[in-house]
């Protein structure tokens, strides 16, 4: 196991305006299960090659185990990588897949067949050590990816979007044994995804990327929580937080033609700017009586059922003439009509204000 630091570390393409990772700054700590999440094009999938030694640093370094390894080659990093497309030889049995790394590494046979034993009863993969890899299931492949992974026994783990070729229903549940099987052997683990659900169901924290700079650090429920700037709060969250710029106002903001109460002390925050960008969750609006304090009018427009819960995307009237797009959960056994004028108040304290020039997070 080993604690891992990306120190200023960048990486520029040649032919491109901007760094496509710039200046990391990132300590991931012995055991830890840290998740890269962004857009296409963040950064995240550059940042894990750069680790791997698969990408050149041009500037900065970055750090295994206490020991510089900026300049040396994958095999010298004692890491181990799970790819996206599993990457497993067909002619080969799913026990051969498993055991490649240490045959070619000189292990002897019998270590070897331990090795991957253990692995195998660890992956529910015994009954499989004797087929190929074409008869299996997507999520039997992936399992003996891990499974090549896990019999080197790595100071690291390195996934890059494991997930993405299984279907909805494999991913949920391949997921959770990737994050159980990881907590059991507690090996440090950096693990890259495009999805947000996905990366704050699986991490201890959480790092978010855009544009190569990394926008916030956290566990899940911080990221939710107290997102640092406006890009994260409305990248975290599914449906994604409500987000609109209003005018400051005496007590709070100016949205559907209510003041949403906001603390003095965040509105002092914005210095001079007398327009935020006031966010809210889908679940932090509560349907209320017209006329109360921070009360605005929404007409929907379509509504989301999904048992459980339900969720209204709703136009709201704004300042200058316009409307405005919202999400709103609702009560999933009282869902209101398509056409219908509904009202709603943002709930005491889940607010969040954001500058307009800068994106960042006013606190007060």
């Amino acid at each position: 196991m080993a604690t891992i630091t990306f120190d200023k570390t960048t990486r520029r393409y040649p032919g491109t305006d901007r760094p496509a990772v710039d200046a990391l700054d990132l300590d991931v700590v012995d055991g830890e299960f840290l998740v890269l999440v962004g857009p296409s094009g963040c950064g995240k999938s550059t940042s894990l090659r750069m680790l791997a030694g698969l990408e050149d640093v041009d500037d900065g370094a970055i750090t295994i185990g206490g020991h510089d390894v900026t300049d040396l080659t994958p095999k010298d990093r004692d890491i181990a990588m799970v790819f996206q497309n599993y990457a497993l030889y067909p002619h080969m049995t799913v026990g051969q897949n498993m055991g490649f790394a240490l045959k070619i590494a000189g292990e002897s046979k019998e270590r070897i067949a331990t090795r991957v034993q253990e692995a195998a009863v660890l992956l529910d993969l015994e009954e499989y050590l004797d087929r190929k890899p074409k008869v299996l299931s997507g999520g039997q492949r992936q399992r003996v990816a891990m499974g090549r992974a896990i019999v080197r026994e790595p100071q690291v783990f390195l996934m890059d979007e494991p997930l993405s070729n299984l279907d909805a229903k494999l991913r949920v549940s391949t997921r959770t044994q990737i994050a159980a099987l990881q907590r059991r052997l507690g090996v440090t683990t950096v693990y890259v995804t495009h999805d947000q659900v996905e990366a704050m169901t699986m991490g201890d924290r959480v790092a978010v990327l855009d544009a190569g700079i990394l926008q916030q650090c956290a566990s899940p429920r911080e990221l939710y929580e107290t997102p640092a700037n406006a890009f994260v709060a409305g990248f975290i969250g599914s449906p994604a937080m409500n987000l609109t710029d209003c005018s400051v106002t005496d007590g709070g903001v100016e949205f559907g033609g209510a003041v949403v109460p906001v603390r003095r002390e965040v509105l002092r925050s914005a210095g001079d700017e007398t327009t935020v960008t006031l966010g809210f969750r889908p679940q932090a609006l509560e349907q209320a009586v017209s006329g109360e304090p921070g009360v605005f009018e929404a007409t929907v427009d379509l509504v989301e059922e999904l048992g459980a819960d339900a969720y209204a995307y709703c136009s709201v009237d704004v300042e200058a003439g316009g409307s405005r797009e919202i999400v709103a959960r609702v009560d999933p056994r009282a869902v209101p009509r398509t056409g219908q004028r509904v009202t709603f108040r943002v709930q005491e304290g889940q607010e969040h204000v954001f500058s307009v020039r800068t994106g960042e997070r006013l606190t007060g």
